[in-house]
């Protein structure tokens, strides 16, 4: 089984069905997933930011939030020192240096919608 690190972006997009969420779980598929302890402050933050633009929609996104609890995910520490350099190096958030480090750490596919952060990771294993 490919060990994977999934970012938030890909994560919310399957949580709360997402244009992009049939993409990400095929990406997904048949992956020993992984992410930094983090993960959990930004689906939180994703859901609250959802639930405050779609009051009607509550129920749902919190059913859907709750979903993350159950999901088979492996929080792994990460190397803030070495997380910083790479932040700094790349010109990534703190945050998103995070995941790549950890897929660099572990060699493992990053999973991930966020574009820039996709492109550091391709550029920065090139080198």
């Amino acid at each position: 089984m490919a060990v994977k690190v999934v970012d938030a972006s890909a994560l919310a997009a399957l949580l709360f069905d997402e244009p992009e969420a049939q993409d990400v779980a095929g990406r997904l598929e048949d992956g020993h997933l992984v992410a930094p302890a983090l993960l959990s402050f930004e689906i939180a933050s994703v859901c609250l930011t959802k639930l405050r633009n779609n009051p009607k929609q509550r129920e749902a996104l919190l059913a859907a939030f709750a979903l993350y609890a159950r999901m088979p995910i492996e929080i792994v520490e990460v190397d803030h020192a070495d997380t910083l350099q790479l932040a700094e190096a790349l010109g990534l958030s703190s945050y998103d240096a995070a995941y790549l480090w950890l897929a660099q750490k572990l060699a493992a596919e990053l999973v991930t919608l966020d574009r820039k952060l996709q492109t550091a990771g391709a550029d920065d294993s090139a080198r």
